[in-house]
């Protein structure tokens, strides 16, 4: 696993795209504070840039680095959810615009994945993490089920869990504001 964690984090730095499996499903991420890394996701989706995407980081602390306030209720909702979970907040902060959605908020998720916690930690940044799909089209499920525009599309595949065939799926999405007022998205 190090060698493809090393590989990943020099893609992210120079500005690269990877395809690699999340704590969830298959996603599309780069440096999430580079805007010109985001501006190539948002072409190999296809996505329209008005939509936001997902930001993955890999502990409390770079989340208290990532978003100016964190409700208290998130760090209950965030120990005690099975399920993974994404959380949209307010004002994020490090983050590129692009990435941002046009009211200031951001969707981040705790990862517990140990690629992607350690891929965030030689990084020190938050990465993206969009589905591996082309907008509009189903979601893939695991890596056999991406297209090969996706895989053609990127800088780097990681070379792990390739053959899994678990269906996981998305997170749970909820947009938590200020006050602690919880509107759920996806469940």
């Amino acid at each position: 696993m190090i060698e493809e964690i090393l590989k990943a984090t020099e893609v992210l730095k120079n500005g690269g795209v990877l395809l690699y499996a999340t704590d969830t499903i298959w996603g599309i991420g780069c440096d999430a504070s580079n805007a010109e890394a985001v501006k190539k996701v948002y072409a190999i989706k296809k996505r329209d840039e008005a939509k936001s995407l997902i930001v993955l980081v890999d502990n409390h602390t770079r989340l208290e680095r990532t978003v100016e306030e964190v409700p208290e209720v998130a760090w209950d909702l965030i120990e005690y959810t099975e399920k993974p979970l994404t959380i949209i907040y307010d004002k994020p902060k490090g983050i590129a615009q692009n990435a941002i959605n046009k009211d200031q908020s951001l969707g981040v998720r705790i990862v517990k994945d140990p690629f992607c916690k350690e891929l965030i930690r030689r990084l020190n940044k938050p990465i993206i993490s969009t589905s591996a799909n082309i907008s509009g089209e189903k979601t893939a499920t695991c890596f056999q089920e991406i297209s090969e525009d996706i895989k053609n599309s990127v800088d780097h595949i990681v070379n792990l869990r390739r053959d899994e065939k678990n269906l996981n799926q998305s997170s749970m999405i909820i947009k938590l504001d200020a006050s602690g007022l919880i509107d759920i998205i996806r469940k």
